[in-house]
C-alpha cells in the first residue's frame, strides 16, 4: 500500500507542478535601428577624383555621425583648427592635434548640432606631389561659410588622408 500512495502521492506533486504558474518570459528588446549605409565610394581616377571624394565622406560622415569613418579618413596625426573668425589672430584658436582630440571634437561638439547636410563646395584644389591643399566653401544646412575652410592632406602608402583643416576664416 505505501508503494500505491507514493506513487499516487508523486503522480499528484507533478500533476499540481505542471497546472502552476509559467514563468515570466524576458522582456523582448527591439534590435537597434539600422546604421545608415554610407555611399559606396568608386576607386578614384586620379589624385584629385581621390581628395574630392574625402571631403564628400567628411561631410558625410558627419551627417551619420560615422566616426569610424571619419576617424579612417583622418591622418593619425592631423589637426583640426577653429580660427574663431579672426584668421590673423591665432591667440583664440581652438586646436584638435591627433586621433583622439579629434575624435572628442566630433563627438562632442559636432555631433549634438546633428546638421542634415554638410557639403564642402567652391573647392580650390592645388596637389603638389603627395601633398595637397584646398580652400572650399563650407555649407552646413542653412549656414555658409564662403571660403571659410582651409585643407591639406598627404597621401600615404598610396591613400589620401585629411592632414589638416582650419575653419572660421571668414572674418565677423
Amino acid at each position: 500500500m505505501n508503494r500505491f500512495l507514493l506513487v499516487n502521492l508523486i503522480a499528484a506533486i507533478a500533476l499540481l507542478a505542471a497546472c502552476g504558474p509559467r514563468p515570466t518570459p524576458a522582456p523582448t528588446v527591439p534590435p537597434p535601428p539600422p546604421r545608415p549605409v554610407a555611399t559606396d565610394t568608386p576607386v578614384p581616377a586620379n589624385d584629385e577624383e581621390a581628395i574630392l571624394q574625402l571631403l564628400h565622406a567628411q561631410g558625410e560622415g558627419v551627417v551619420q555621425q560615422d566616426i569610424d569613418r571619419l576617424m579612417d579618413i583622418w591622418d593619425g596625426d592631423g589637426v583640426i583648427t577653429d580660427a574663431n573668425h579672426t584668421p590673423d589672430d591665432t591667440s583664440d584658436d581652438s586646436v584638435w592635434t591627433g586621433h583622439e582630440a579629434i575624435r572628442q571634437r566630433y563627438v562632442n561638439l559636432v555631433f549634438p548640432s546633428a546638421p542634415a547636410e554638410v557639403i564642402a563646395t567652391d573647392i580650390q584644389l592645388t596637389i603638389e606631389g603627395d601633398t595637397a591643399s584646398a580652400i572650399s566653401t563650407t555649407n552646413i544646412g542653412d549656414e555658409v561659410q564662403p571660403g571659410g575652410d582651409q585643407w591639406t592632406f598627404a597621401k600615404k602608402d598610396g591613400l589620401w588622408k585629411i592632414t589638416s583643416l582650419t575653419y572660421n576664416l571668414e572674418p565677423q
